[in-house]
């Protein structure tokens, strides 16, 4: 199951660097989510797929049967927080597409004589 996650972290991370350097402002965006959830899984796939009692003190259940809480909840805050980064960078594209009229990077650079 491992070598199952990692092709498709791999893949992720992959499209993840193909839409970041792209120029348009969105494909940038996008290219951040996926990088962010290549990056959970990969938390989730170092932590350990193993486990299948949950973390509750229980008899009959050996200390080796139970999943590790601490990567879900190392997994759980991330999401939380590229949400709101995510969140905040469509805003920003929003606002300055309404201001400049255009997503593309190289047009979004400005020239040299306007400042």
């Amino acid at each position: 199951m491992e070598i199952i996650m990692s092709v498709a972290i791999g893949f992720l991370f992959m499209a993840a660097v193909y839409l970041m350097l792209s120029k348009s402002l969105i494909r940038i965006i996008i290219g951040t989510g996926l990088l962010s959830h290549g990056a959970h899984l990969l938390l989730l796939t170092m932590g350990g797929l193993g486990g299948n009692s949950p973390p509750v003190v229980a008899d009959g259940v050996s200390v080796s049967d139970y999943a590790d809480p601490l990567p879900q909840a190392l997994i759980l805050t991330a999401i939380v927080i590229s949400f709101a980064v995510t969140s905040f960078f469509l805003v920003l594209a929003y606002r300055s597409y309404q201001e400049l009229g255009t997503d593309n990077m190289d047009l979004l650079r400005g020239t040299e004589d306007y400042e």
